[in-house]
């Protein structure tokens, strides 16, 4: 049975995006984030794909478990960190490591006892203002963290908030306090997301803005799915290509005449006789309801507009200009052509959001293959 909406992986845009951060960062390591099910790409089958990064980062210890049920080795660090005394039990035995961003984290690993130690990494608020310890009490922590039997090794770590906007002085100022901190840092360090890799070369190397002596971890999450963080900038611009192919076909092609209203609401009409289809797929698969009309899909390799609103199941696609397009066409709502970047536009949002969105409904594919993944 065919189904009505795929969104097809591709294992060879993934390793190229991989590609381009070592080209990037190349005295870096790769901490590659997939979380929220690998950016709707399929966590399990995208730590498999990308086996060359050096380490994953997941956001909860329940994609940690899954991974390491899977049969994923490799090592596995929780960006939210553990709050009981049974998770940090169950990161012991899984042999992950944690995330400490609050006195509440450390005082755990000061408590525990009769587990591995793990590895930590201390995140400091630099100016994000969401998760993080306060820079003033940087060096206590790191003082408390280091007497905990339960702490093996220790990594000093940030996030930056505007890393996205060359022009905003946010960053610079981010790197002024986390330097700050770091002295002659005798240890590891992670600050560079997506955005800083590209843009920010001063987040990955020592001797500059920053000194320490251990490796850094670069954390790149949207460019690894070929989308990208600038503003401004189109992941083609930045030798990025897209990981997924969300599409679905046409199960109704029709003529209409001039004047005909057309869809919920009956705001679209119809400015001449025209052909439009119907395709299977709405905003219950992860398509946005709010995309405005004229938002382009893809049909027998031309770019055809969206008409009318988005219903649950099906939108409407003005095919006037498309010679030859029948039932049963494939429809690309987003991939090479619309790229998600401007479906995103059209619908006032961002990628992240139409990735992490697919919903469970759609059926997953790795391109190559004819077996759901």
């Amino acid at each position: 049975m065919t189904p009505a909406a795929v969104a097809v992986i591709r294992p060879a845009a993934l390793r190229n995006n991989l590609a381009r951060v070592r080209e990037l960062a190349p005295d870096c390591s790769i901490l590659a984030v997939i979380k929220a099910n690998a950016y709707g790409h399929g966590l399990v089958q995208v730590a498999r794909i990308l086996e060359d990064a050096g380490a994953f980062a997941v956001a909860r210890i329940e994609e940690a478990v899954q991974l390491r049920e899977a049969g994923i080795r490799k090592r596995l660090v929780i960006l939210g960190g553990c709050i009981t005394a049974g998770e940090l039990r169950t990161a012991s035995d899984l042999a992950l490591d944690v995330v400490v961003h609050s006195d509440q984290h450390v005082a755990l690993l000061e408590a525990a006892a009769g587990v591995v130690p793990v590895d930590c990494w201390l995140k400091v608020d630099t100016g994000m203002g969401r998760l993080g310890i306060d820079p003033a009490a940087c060096a206590r922590i790191v003082e408390r963290l280091r007497g905990a039997a339960a702490v093996r090794s220790l990594t000093l770590m940030t996030h930056l908030a505007c890393a996205d906007d060359h022009t905003d002085p946010e960053t610079t100022e981010q790197l002024q306090v986390f330097r700050s901190l770091l002295g002659s840092w005798d240890g590891d360090v992670s600050i560079a997301n997506s955005a800083a890799i590209l843009q920010w070369p001063d987040t990955l190397r020592s001797g500059g803005v920053l000194r320490y002596s251990g490796s850094n971890w670069v954390r790149p999450g949207i460019m690894l799915f070929g989308a990208s963080p600038l503003r401004g900038r189109t992941a083609l611009e930045l030798g990025l290509r897209p990981a997924m192919s969300f599409e679905t076909r046409l199960i109704s092609v029709k003529p209409v005449q001039k004047g005909q209203r057309v869809g919920y609401g009956g705001h679209w009409v119809a400015p001449r006789n025209s052909v439009l289809g119907v395709a299977a797929a709405g905003y219950a698969d992860g398509y946005p309801w709010h995309v405005g009309a004229g938002t382009p899909v893809g049909v027998r390799d031309c770019l055809a507009p969206v008409v009318g609103r988005v219903s649950m199941d099906m939108l409407t696609i003005d095919l006037t200009d498309v010679p030859g397009a029948r039932a049963g066409d494939r429809v690309v709502l987003w991939g090479d052509g619309p790229t998600v970047e401007e479906v995103a536009g059209a619908a006032r949002t961002i990628p992240w959001t139409l990735m992490t969105g697919i919903n469970r409904r759609v059926a997953v594919r790795v391109a190559g293959t004819t077996a759901p993944a």
